[in-house]
């Protein structure tokens, strides 16, 4: 049985807040509907037939790590420079070691979430330069920024992780601001959260931080992280993202191996090619996690999207995209292992009608797909570029309509209300029968942003639109926030490793 970790508190704010709402508390989803599949047997197995070609023929670099390059030809790979070809069923073989499910923890016991089965969970936009709010506009993120949007997301029943760069804090300095991103996700939610990436020392200060709040004997035996680890598509795998997942793996950290491909740029245009492109990829990389450590937690990964063929910017909410996510979730079941993708995608600079309609699009793919892990779930703008205060709202909005989608159709004698229309018979109305009155308060999802008022009131109240609707519920929320009991003690032994990682004084 696993250890329960030292120095948790229960923070029950943002549960309280779910309960007087839409009695949503539940720290994942867990989905009563199928998955859709929109590929058959034979059409997967063509695309893991040629992921395996493409392994074989093509090969995969690992640049900058002669350790892994090592690693690999011990396995059995050709090694030719720093191209590596795996022969047929040597990926897919090692990754059978990956767990097909494993629990992350959390600070708070109770916010501990399943990744893999039938569990989704929603964590909140990464890595975007730049934040905007309808009061300030487009500009490059802060400190400040980020611990607001940590906020947010705690604050938020629907979101269930943290998440890990929820902006780029430009005002502090570069080498160092992973410690401060860290330090937010521990100090105001307790949420599980993600690592660090952008070095190999910066992933070890992360499993440092992270020791100092759950002890090194509970993250030793458990997983308490998610990190990121992006292919660099197409088929390269980079030294600063190979440092990370063989610091993460071999502490028994979970990694998330994401091919990042905008189908016509990074891989072919037709979806049979992209699929087969991220399954070779993909495999690479939960195979050499797998090589470091059996049985190390892996995510695949599947950040793939088109481009407009005028432009060459990057295009989201497409009937492609949906397609792509679809199929690859797919090919993660195939593959036994929890599966990475989706979130709220759009292209639009504003959260606008586009904003709207190509994150729904996005997102009700991401449900129906069956997606494990959800990275940038609300927030998203611009590509990617924009973390925005107003869209993370209204995303978190719409991810609660995605807890009520994902329980399905309740068909139990309640449900079935026969004694309601008993009761009402032809001609009447259910407005005042027993049933209803039982079930009102939360028989429908009640939206936080949405005016279903009459066109009177909706004027007389200042004749609002969402983005303002939003910017007041934002504001509104953070003005109410209340941080999570953190222990003084841990609280102050991460301040002293940051301070000595800090002045250059660490031995870490």
């Amino acid at each position: 049985m696993a250890q329960t970790p030292r120095r948790t508190r229960r923070g029950g704010r943002s549960a309280r807040q779910g309960r007087s709402r839409n009695i949503i508390t539940a720290p994942y989803i867990t989905r009563n509907i199928p998955c859709y599949d929109i590929l058959g047997a034979e059409s997967l197995e063509i695309i893991e037939a040629n992921a395996e070609t493409i392994l074989h023929e093509t090969g995969i670099e690992f640049r900058g790590d002669p350790e892994v390059l090592k690693i690999w030809k011990q396995a059995g790979a050709d090694i030719q420079g720093e191209r590596v070809r795996i022969p047929k069923g040597l990926a897919h073989n090692l990754c059978a070691t990956a767990p097909a499910s494993f629990t992350q923890h959390a600070r708070n016991p109770a916010r501990n979430v399943e990744i893999g089965g039938n569990s989704t969970v929603f964590a909140p936009v990464y890595g975007s330069p730049f934040v905007h709010d309808l009061d300030g506009g487009r500009r490059y993120g802060t400190l400040e920024d980020f611990h607001n949007f940590t906020r947010l997301a705690y604050l938020s029943p629907y979101l269930h992780h943290s998440g890990g760069t929820l902006c780029e804090p430009v005002d502090v300095d570069m080498a160092t601001r992973h410690l401060d991103m860290i330090y937010s996700h521990i100090r105001y939610s307790d949420k599980a959260f993600m690592g660090s990436v952008t070095s190999e020392q910066n992933a070890k200060d992360t499993l440092a931080m992270a020791a100092l709040v759950f002890g090194q004997e509970f993250i030793t035996a458990n997983t308490v992280l998610t990190s990121l680890i992006n292919a660099n598509s197409p088929l390269v795998f980079d030294a600063t993202m190979l440092g990370a997942l063989k610091t993460y793996a071999r502490a028994n950290q979970a990694c998330i191996i994401s091919p990042f491909i905008l189908a016509g740029a990074m891989s072919p245009v037709t979806p049979a090619a992209v699929l087969a492109q991220a399954l070779a990829e993909a495999m690479a990389g939960i195979a050499l996690a797998q090589l470091i450590r059996p049985g190390a937690p892996v995510i695949f990964g599947a950040f793939v999207s088109s481009i407009s063929m005028q432009s060459g910017a990057p295009t989201f909410g497409t009937p492609e995209s949906s397609m792509l996510i679809m199929g690859a979730a797919q090919l993660a079941r195939r593959l036994n292992v929890p599966f990475r993708s989706g979130g709220s995608f759009c292209a639009a600079k504003l959260p606008d009608a586009q904003a709207a309609q190509e994150s729904a699009n996005s997102l009700i793919s991401t449900l129906l797909a069956g997606v494990n892990f959800v990275l940038h779930a609300a927030g998203w703008l611009e590509g990617g570029l924009v973390s925005s205060y107003e869209k993370f709202v209204m995303d978190t909005d719409q991810l609660g309509m995605m807890h009520v989608l994902a329980r399905g159709i309740a068909v139990d004698a309640e449900a079935q209300a026969m004694d309601a229309i008993r009761e009402v018979g032809p001609g009447g109305h259910f407005l005042g029968c027993a049933h209803t009155q039982a079930h009102f308060k939360t028989a429908f999802y009640n939206s936080a942003i949405a005016d279903n008022n009459a066109f009177e009131q909706w004027q007389a109240e200042g004749s609002k639109d969402a983005m303002q609707r939003a910017n007041a519920l934002w504001k509104r929320q953070l003005a109410e926030y209340q941080p999570p009991p953190l222990d003084e003690a841990t609280d102050e032994a991460l301040k002293d490793f940051m301070a000595r990682r800090k002045s250059g004084n660490s031995d870490s």
